[in-house]
C-alpha cells in the first residue's frame, strides 16, 4: 500500500475520491510518510528559531463591562493579532463534548465518514475535507476536517449533520456566538466604530464556520506540518485546543514563533484578514502554523468568523474619516474567499489581492 501511494494520482484517489483522509493514512502503519507531506527544511519544527521568553497575553473577560479589559483586548490585536481568553463563561462541559465530538467523528469508519464530503453531503452545510487545498497545494497538510456552516439557518439546516457531532456543535454555537459578538463589539469601538448596523454584522460575522480539525498522530512529525504558515482569512477566528499542543504564532519582531500553550478553559482569539482590511491595518492577522504530534492524535475546534458570502469588505468610512489614505479596495468577500483556498497556504500574500 505504501508504495502504491508514493504515485501522487495514488495518494489523491485515496485520500479525496475514497475519503479516507489523512486518518486513513495514519491507519496503514506507514513506516514514512509520502513525499507530498514533506516540509522543506526551512519549514520544520527542528529550524524555525521559538521565542522562549514570550507569549500572547492571556485576558480574563469575566467582567466585559470593564474599560481595562477593552482596552487590553485591542492592545493585543493591534500588538499581537493574538490573545486568549479566560472566564468567558462557556462551561466546560460544552468545551469537552465538542472535543470529544471530533475524536468520535474521525474515528468512524471511513464508509461513514465519507458520506460528508462535498460530492456526498446530504447538505452544503457540512463538508469534509482534508489538506488544506489539495489539488492546488503543493505540500499537503498532515490533518482532516469537518466543517460546520452556522448562518443562523443551522437549528434548521443540522438534522442532516452527523449525529456524533450535530447537538455539541449547536450547544457550542449557541454558547459562542454572544461571546463573538462581544469581542466584535469591543474590536469595533476600539477603531471608533460605534454601532454594528445590519451591513456591519454581515460583513463582519454573517456565516460563522465551526470547524472539528483532526491532525492524526505522524509516524514522521518533524518533517510534516498540520498547517502551514498563514494567516486566517477570516474577521476572527476563537480557537478551542486540547492539550496535545503544536500551534505556533509568528512573534511581532523577527522570524521568532511562539508556543500558544494550551491552558485549561481557555479560548484563542486571532485576528483575520478581513478585520485587518476593515481596520485598514489598525488590526493585523498573524502568520501561525500547526505542527503534528509523533504519538497522539490531535484535536481542535476553530470558530472562523466570516462575512457572509455577498458581503462587500474594504476599509470601514470611520477609520478613513480623517483622511487617511486607504491601503485596501473594497472586494466581495466570496471572491476572496475562493482566492484563498485557490492556492497553498503561503503567509499573508492573500492580503495583496485587497490592496490597491
Amino acid at each position: 500500500m505504501s508504495e502504491l501511494l508514493s504515485e501522487p494520482d495514488n495518494l489523491i484517489d485515496f485520500m479525496l475520491n475514497k475519503g479516507n483522509g489523512v486518518k486513513g493514512l495514519s491507519q496503514i502503519n506507514l513506516k514514512q510518510i509520502p513525499d507530498r507531506f514533506i516540509q522543506p527544511p526551512e519549514e520544520r519544527l527542528d529550524h524555525i528559531q521559538i521565542a522562549t521568553q514570550e507569549s500572547v497575553p492571556v485576558i480574563d473577560v469575566s467582567r466585559w463591562d470593564d474599560p481595562g479589559i477593552a482596552e487590553s483586548i485591542c492592545e493585543a490585536a493591534a500588538k499581537w493579532g493574538f490573545f486568549q481568553i479566560i472566564n468567558h463563561g462557556i462551561p466546560d462541559e460544552v468545551l469537552e463534548n465538542v472535543k470529544r465530538a471530533a475524536h468520535d467523528f474521525f474515528e468512524l469508519p471511513v464508509e461513514e465518514r465519507r458520506r460528508y464530503l462535498k460530492e456526498n453531503s446530504p447538505t452544503h452545510t457540512v463538508m469534509l475535507k482534508t489538506s488544506f487545498s489539495p489539488l492546488a497545494e503543493k505540500i499537503l497538510e498532515w490533518k482532516d476536517y469537518l466543517m460546520h456552516y452556522c448562518d443562523g439557518q443551522e437549528n434548521e439546516h443540522s438534522k442532516f449533520w452527523p449525529p456524533l457531532s450535530r447537538d455539541q456543535v449547536l450547544d457550542y454555537v449557541n454558547w459562542i456566538k454572544p461571546i463573538i459578538r462581544k469581542l466584535l463589539t469591543v474590536l469595533l469601538n476600539g477603531i471608533k466604530v460605534e454601532q454594528i448596523d445590519k451591513v456591519k454584522e454581515s460583513a463582519l460575522m454573517g456565516s460563522p464556520v465551526v470547524t472539528l480539525l483532526y491532525y492524526p498522530k505522524c509516524p514522521n512529525p518533524n518533517v510534516a506540518a498540520g498547517a502551514g504558515r498563514h494567516s486566517d482569512v477570516s474577521s476572527i477566528t476563537i480557537l478551542l485546543q486540547d492539550d496535545v499542543g503544536g500551534l505556533y504564532v509568528r512573534a511581532t519582531e523577527g522570524d521568532q514563533w511562539i508556543h500558544i500553550a494550551p491552558t485549561k478553559g481557555a479560548l484563542v482569539v486571532n485576528i483575520g484578514d478581513v478585520l485587518q482590511i476593515m481596520s485598514n491595518d489598525r488590526y493585523k492577522s498573524i502568520e501561525h502554523r500547526v505542527f503534528v504530534n509523533g504519538s497522539k492524535n490531535r484535536v481542535s475546534v476553530p470558530v472562523f468568523v466570516n462575512p457572509s458570502s455577498d458581503a462587500i469588505i474594504g476599509p470601514l468610512p470611520e477609520v478613513l474619516k480623517a483622511g487617511e489614505k486607504p491601503i485596501y479596495k473594497h472586494v466581495v468577500f466570496s471572491d476572496y474567499f475562493n482566492y484563498f483556498f485557490s492556492k497553498g497556504h503561503d503567509g499573508k500574500r492573500s492580503l495583496d489581492y485587497a490592496k490597491i
